[in-house]
């Protein structure tokens, strides 16, 4: 059930992170810590993408739910490693190019791009910075 997708790829995360709702990821984050293994939930929660490259970072990003955002983020900081946080929550880009620093620009998200602002330049390089 955790896996399933709809037409567009889209997983149940997807969706509650999409809009905002941070009980239902609450819930479902916490009985999967229980049942599934360490790689399973990083897959399922954090790594999956939908039809479009996007992943539940990408989709809070582009709707402006910071709170999401920064629940993600607690989970990926415990269960990635620093390489992995990198790539996925501030390198990453969907099909179309677009970061999350995109999506949220382009919206007009403003939390949102203080958020990751924040995040990369704790944790990127200069390079890294300009090149995003």
């Amino acid at each position: 059930m955790l896996l399933s997708t709809d037409n567009e790829g889209m997983t149940g995360w997807h969706w509650a992170a999409r809009w905002g709702n941070l009980d239902v990821l609450q819930k479902v984050w916490e009985w999967a810590i229980v049942n599934l293994t360490t790689e399973e939930v990083k897959i399922i929660f954090l790594l999956s993408t939908d039809n479009e490259g996007m992943t539940v970072w990408h989709w809070a990003a582009r709707w402006g739910n910071s709170d999401v955002l920064q629940k993600v983020w607690e989970w990926a900081i415990v269960n990635l490693t620093t390489e992995e946080v990198k790539n996925i929550f501030l390198l990453s880009t969907d099909n179309e190019g677009m970061s999350a620093w995109h999506w949220a620009a382009r919206w007009g998200n403003s939390d949102v791009l203080q958020k990751v602002w924040e995040w990369a330049n704790e944790n990127l390089t200069r390079e890294e910075l300009n090149n995003k």
